[in-house]
């Protein structure tokens, strides 16, 4: 049995954590550029990937904060294609997983 608390907990700290980088993040894309023109590209090459990482913990919070909200109405670990239990194994590795393995190997 998945124990949703316990779980809870994780994804609650993943969010803490996924935040203090976002911040991070913002903190170094909000520098002022160097005069040096070289540089300046090397910079923006940098503010890429670093705008890259910001998208993506964006969307992970996005996704730990749906599942939370499953959580709160009684849906986490319910497939949201087939209606299915997710398997523990799947939630415990993904813990913000939609789908079942079957229905997540379909849809890819």
């Amino acid at each position: 049995m998945v124990d949703v608390d316990k779980i809870k907990k994780q994804l609650e700290q993943r969010v803490e954590i996924l935040s203090a980088r976002i911040e991070d993040i913002k903190g170094e894309l909000r520098t002022r550029p160097s005069p040096d023109f070289e540089e300046q590209a090397t910079e923006g090459e940098a503010d890429e990937v670093l705008e890259g990482l910001e998208n993506s913990g964006l969307s992970e919070i996005a996704q730990i904060r749906a599942a939370l909200d499953r959580m709160k109405t009684g849906d986490y670990g319910e497939c949201q294609t087939c209606g299915e239990p997710i398997g523990e194994k799947r939630l415990e590795a993904i813990p913000h997983a939609t789908q079942c393995i079957k229905c997540a190997s379909l849809a890819d």
